[in-house]
């Protein structure tokens, strides 16, 4: 939905409160235009409830607002007497128009003292845990999310079964576009594997400002632009139609920020004509050829030394293919009596799955240059350098493109040139010759953005037994910074008996008082 859509959606949904609310106002004691004016109408309603005013905040929140409109549907209802189960059901289940009903049909007799103590139990503990996902909403959203790392293209740095906390608000947190959909989940609601969403309606993109703006080198979360790995579709079906910020998270590290000319070398990123330095933390793989002697490898070897439990192929006799080496662990191979000789795979031949997808000799390992797209940046627009911002022009910024034969058409004119309406990125993982990223499906928007990770809680090795199953060196680390990781687990460790000891001893003196 557009601005102007929403605007006019808004006004709707005004008049609708004030038909069915406004004799509820007089009532209790309040004007009638009061009900017709927005937001200021939400701020009396949440007097007439005598709910705190910044309720009212909730209100205009996406998502946590799905939570509270039934809150207040059924608050209002109590402020006049209506009490029953049967009430609270029909005011629920008919989507606040029983107070319409309400409103025009009984007698108002307005409660203005009254208790906001839950009556019972059952009803306190709803109101406790309608607390507490609002509240875990808000965080999820706005502040911090969790996520899991699911594949290996950014190894070493982060590993499989590492478990994040995602930042919202290092980048600026995104609103949700999504405006109806289940809290605190993503595209799939558990256990049942249904859509947790709607995809109508849609609100407007916005992002409040960030503490930092996206630099080179830092591993980022987003969705991903082409939605879902089409490897879990039917190959007719390439492309899942999903609302941007319902798309699939994808983490990678960020190699080209817009503005910047990126090229990819034998491998080696560089930007602007410079190689790309990349953080000592970051550690590039790339898979290579391996000859040996005849007599094999060692396993123990492979496994305490070097830590290789999988990726390796025999192609053919005496040849193994290591498909995830760093350059030091592959110095180290040589090392093996039985090698005779290690090579670092390079790709010659043109790709076609590369990103633009056309016969332009690009492969994962040489590839552009190209120009990473800067808001308010305008380019010359050709026959030539189309296939590579297409996406960005019908898709992402949402034009109308049409092209016939040379001639190109933007919203039913002829173009000749296009201003970019935002940034975008280029992410590529550090296992290079095993990490789907903008190599194969070009740029991210910055509308795709979700935030950035900060630090693993949790890190679990499907291949370990028992308490082996824990990387204990990898819990309570950081994602960035510069060293090697540093476990702050023994310290929470510390403030959590310190504050167990606390509270017993507070806990104690107080029985004792």
């Amino acid at each position: 939905m557009t601005l102007t859509q929403w605007f006019v959606f808004f006004l709707i949904v005004q008049i609708v409160h004030f038909a069915g609310t406004w004799k509820l106002y007089e009532a209790a004691g309040r004007k009638r235009w009061e009900a017709l004016v927005p937001i200021y109408n939400a701020v009396v309603l949440m007097k007439i409830i005598n709910r705190p005013t910044w309720w009212t905040i909730l209100l205009f929140v996406p998502v946590i607002n799905l939570i509270m409109f039934p809150v207040v549907w059924v608050e209002t209802l109590r402020s006049f007497g209506k009490n029953t189960t049967l009430d609270t059901v029909l005011g629920i289940a008919t989507l606040g128009l029983y107070i319409y009903y309400f409103n025009y049909t009984q007698e108002l007799n307005y409660i203005s003292d009254r208790s906001l103590i839950p009556t019972n139990k059952t009803a306190d503990t709803i109101s406790s845990l309608l607390f507490a996902i609002v509240v875990a909403t808000i965080v999820h959203t706005y502040v911090m999310q969790p996520y899991t790392i699911p594949t290996s293209s950014l190894e070493k740095s982060l590993l499989v079964g590492d478990f994040l906390f995602v930042s919202k608000f290092h980048y600026g947190a995104r609103t949700p576009m999504t405006a109806v959909s289940l809290p605190m989940v993503h595209d799939t609601i558990p256990l049942l594997h249904k859509k947790s969403y709607l995809k109508w309606p849609q609100l407007p993109y916005f992002r409040f400002p960030g503490l930092q703006k996206i630099e080179r080198n830092d591993i980022v979360v987003f969705n991903w632009p082409v939605d879902t790995v089409y490897k879990f579709f039917d190959t007719s079906k390439r492309k899942a139609d999903k609302p941007i910020d319902k798309k699939s998270n994808y983490v990678k590290r960020c190699q080209g920020i817009a503005g910047d000319t990126l090229q990819i070398k034998d491998g080696i990123v560089y930007i602007n004509g410079k190689q790309l330095v990349l953080p000592q933390r970051a550690k590039p793989q790339y898979s290579y050829t391996v000859t040996t002697n005849g007599s094999g490898f060692d396993p123990n070897y492979l496994l305490s030394e070097l830590q290789i439990t999988d990726g390796i192929y025999q192609t053919a006799q005496n040849t193994f293919l290591f498909s995830a080496l760093t350059e030091e662990t592959a110095e180290r191979l040589k090392n093996n009596p039985g090698v005779t000789s290690i090579t670092r795979n390079i790709s010659k031949e043109g790709e076609p799955a590369v990103f633009p997808q056309i016969n332009n000799n690009w492969n994962k390992d040489n590839y552009g240059p190209i120009y990473i797209p800067q808001e308010g940046k305008t380019i010359a627009l050709n026959s030539e350098n189309l296939p590579l911002y297409k996406r960005v022009i019908s898709e992402y910024e949402g034009n109308d493109l049409k092209i016939n034969g040379n001639e190109i058409r933007i919203n039913g004119k002829v173009a000749t040139n296009y201003t970019f309406k935002q940034n975008y990125y280029w992410m590529m993982g550090d296992n290079r010759h095993n990490s789907e990223d903008s190599r194969y499906w070009g740029f991210v928007p910055q509308n795709h953005i979700v935030g950035k990770p900060v630090f693993i809680w949790m890190s679990l090795d499907s291949n370990g037994k028992g308490l082996n199953k824990v990387r204990w060196e990898r819990l309570f680390t950081t994602v960035g910074g510069e060293g090697q990781p540093y476990s702050y687990f023994k310290f929470f460790l510390m403030a959590l008996a310190a504050y167990f000891g606390i509270t017993f001893f507070m806990n104690k003196k107080k029985e004792n008082s």
